[in-house]
């Protein structure tokens, strides 16, 4: 059966309310997830809440952006702070819940290409800071993950890796901290060595990772051994397009983000599209059961209400590409 999920941010301050709907819409049928609150303020953004799971290692924003420093300061209190009340409020919204139940967490690459040393340039640019913040991620998804699974025993926890940052990783995009160059780009086997330690944090739990860039490197991400990737469909070129062909024919599970995330889709050009592209693929329609329908991004810049409405469409285009699956 096709399954509908979200993918990150939610808009608005009260993430107890969104985790209700996010239940109410997705336990059913769906896959639901803890959904992120960004517009609390700091701590409460993907890099921050990310960075606030790292084991021996703390950060703390400047003004130029979240840096590591010696000691934990208010802001590594308040992202503590945050995280409490999320798996708290996490807790009692799916009290009782079985079934699957997705977390996310920025990667790697994407946390290296945010935080900054202390001097000021971006981790990305010196390999051992990479090394030391990948192992620290690591290790603090595993402690994460444990916690969850005793605030919500009958969940069986998916990890989503967030990279929105990596093709600007491998491409040597980023600037550095003067502004007159760019770093230099990653190799690409380091950037999977990487993306699997943390992946290997999971264990045996299911693994996404997810990648709303245009032009996610699919390859790579297959080659992780991630159980699904999950990417923007919603401007896919027919070559593109291929390409998701093969991740699905090597066996990995696709997450169509076929939903814009400013709610200017609609459920039926959304399951069109991909049935289309199905189709043209040379995907047999039956295959249409295993993906999971997602909006294309987080749903920050909405309103709680657009964004009950665009989560409310994948389930719709999950039911239906669920009927063209069995027809």
């Amino acid at each position: 059966m096709t399954r509908a999920t979200g993918i990150g941010s939610w808009p608005g301050t009260d993430l107890r309310e969104a985790l209700r709907t996010v239940q109410g819409l997705l336990a059913e049928e769906g896959l639901p997830y803890l959904p992120e609150a960004p517009a609390r303020g700091p701590g409460a953004d993907m890099v921050g809440r990310a960075a606030g799971l790292l084991v021996d290692l703390t950060v703390d924003l400047q003004p130029s952006g979240w840096r590591f420093v010696d000691r934990p300061g208010r802001d590594a209190g308040r992202t503590a702070s945050f995280w409490r009340r999320d798996l708290d409020d996490l807790a009692e919204v799916f009290d009782g819940y079985e079934g699957e139940l997705k977390l996310a967490v920025a990667g790697p690459w994407t946390l290296a290409a945010s935080l900054q040393l202390h001097r000021g340039e971006r981790a990305l640019a010196d390999e051992g800071a990479v090394r030391d913040l990948t192992g620290s991620l690591a290790e603090g998804v595993r402690g994460h993950l444990a916690d969850v699974e005793r605030l919500v025993p009958g969940a069986q926890l998916v990890l989503q890796v967030d990279e929105p940052s990596l093709p600007a990783v491998l491409a040597g995009r980023l600037p550095t901290a003067s502004g007159y160059g760019h770093l230099r780009p990653v190799d690409p086997q380091v950037a999977r060595q990487g993306l699997e330690e943390v992946l290997a944090a999971a264990g045996e739990r299911p693994t996404v990772v997810h990648c709303c860039a245009p032009d996610a490197p699919l390859p790579l991400l297959r080659s992780t051994g991630a159980g699904a990737l999950a990417i923007d469909t919603t401007a896919l070129t027919p070559a593109r397009w291929e390409s998701v062909a093969a991740t699905v024919e090597a066996g990995t599970t696709l997450y169509a983000g076929c939903l814009p995330t400013d709610g200017s889709g609609t459920s039926a050009g959304a399951w069109r599209q991909i049935v289309q592209a199905w189709q043209r693929t040379g995907l047999p329609l039956s295959a249409l059961a295993d993906i999971v329908v997602s909006p294309a991004c987080g749903l920050a810049g909405l309103t709680p209400a657009g964004a009950r409405d665009v989560q409310r469409s994948a389930v719709e285009v999950a039911r239906e590409l669920s009927e063209r699956a069995e027809g």
